[in-house]
C-alpha cells in the first residue's frame, strides 16, 4: 500500500466513534476491576461487623446480608469506624446503667424521673386506642420535634440524650428480628407501664430480657434483635438515644449533628412499620 492509500484509509477511520465508545469502555473496564475489590472489602467488614451476634446462624448471615440488615451491612465500614473513634470504651452490646459514666446516667434517670411525672401513659392512651405499634418522637438526633403533649422535659437540651421517644404495643403485637443502621449512638429502653407477665420481652442476641424483671435496657441496636408484647396489656415504653461513651465526645455529638441534617427529611423510611404520631 502506498503512502498515499495509507493517508486515505487513517482518514476514513471513525475517530469520533472510536473516542465515543473509549469513553464509555474505560469507566466499565474500570468499573468491573474495582468492583471485585470493593466487594470483597464489603464482606469482610460485614464479617467483621455481624460476628459481635453471639447466636451465629446460617439465618443470622441471610438476614445480614441479603435481609432486612443489608442497610447494617452498607453502614459496616462506618460502624466500625465508630467503634474505633470510641476506645477505650469498648462496644459491650448490652450494658447496665453502671456500666455508663456518671453523667450519663444521671440523664437517663432524669428522665425517666419525668416520664413519671408527666403521667404519660395516660396522656397517650386516647392517642394509640386500637393500632398497632405507635412510635411518638419527643426529639430526633437532638432536635426537638413538635408534639401536643405536655412533656417539657422532653424538650430540654441534653449532653448526651440525642432521641426521645415512646413506643407503644398494643396487646398481643410483635416485631419480627432487625437490626439497627447506626451505632453512633446506644438504645436506652425504659418500659414506663408495670406488667407482670413474661410474655412481654425483648430478644437481643441470646439475651431474652422480661420487662417484669427490669423496667430498662440499654443495648448497641446494631445487633440483631426483636420486641415481643403477647400479653393482654399495651405496652408502652420510653425509647432513647444517647451518644456513646468516648474520650471526644464533641466529636460523637457532631457526627449526630451530621447525621441529622442528612437523614431528618427521610427518617420516617426507618419507622415505616410504626404509626408516627404528633
Amino acid at each position: 500500500m502506498s503512502t498515499a492509500e495509507i493517508v486515505i484509509a487513517t482518514r476514513k477511520v471513525p475517530w469520533k466513534r472510536v473516542r465515543k465508545a473509549a469513553k464509555r469502555l474505560v469507566p466499565l473496564a474500570l468499573a468491573l476491576l474495582l468492583i471485585p475489590k470493593i466487594l470483597a472489602a464489603y464482606l469482610i467488614f460485614g464479617l467483621l461487623d455481624i460476628r459481635r451476634n453471639r447466636q451465629l446462624s446460617r439465618q443470622l448471615f441471610e438476614q445480614y446480608f441479603v435481609g432486612n440488615g443489608l442497610l447494617t451491612w452498607l453502614l459496616a465500614p462506618f460502624n466500625l469506624l465508630m467503634d474505633l473513634l470510641t476506645l477505650p470504651f469498648r462496644n459491650q452490646g448490652v450494658y447496665q446503667l453502671d456500666d455508663l459514666p456518671p453523667a450519663y446516667r444521671e440523664e437517663i434517670s432524669s428522665l425517666i424521673q419525668a416520664a413519671s411525672r408527666s403521667r404519660l401513659v395516660e396522656q397517650l392512651q386516647e392517642r394509640v386506642e386500637g393500632q398497632d405499634r405507635v412510635m411518638q418522637f419527643f426529639k430526633w438526633y437532638g432536635k426537638n420535634i413538635p408534639t401536643s403533649f405536655d412533656v417539657p422535659e422532653f424538650h430540654r437540651s441534653y449532653k448526651y440524650i440525642r432521641t426521645i421517644g415512646v413506643s407503644v404495643f398494643n396487646k398481643q403485637r410483635s416485631t419480627s428480628k432487625h437490626f439497627g443502621p447506626l451505632r453512633v449512638t446506644l438504645r436506652v429502653l425504659y418500659n414506663i407501664n408495670t406488667i407482670d407477665d413474661r410474655n412481654a420481652f425483648i430478644q437481643v442476641g441470646n439475651l431474652k430480657h422480661h420487662w417484669c424483671d427490669n423496667k430498662l435496657l440499654i443495648f448497641d441496636d446494631t445487633l440483631q434483635h426483636e420486641s415481643h408484647n403477647d400479653t393482654d396489656r399495651v405496652r408502652y415504653c420510653m425509647f432513647i438515644d444517647i451518644l456513646r461513651p468516648s474520650c471526644v465526645p464533641a466529636l460523637t455529638s457532631a457526627i449526630v449533628t451530621g447525621l441529622r441534617i442528612i437523614l431528618l427529611r427521610i427518617r420516617y423510611v426507618f419507622y415505616r412499620n410504626w404509626n408516627v404520631v404528633k
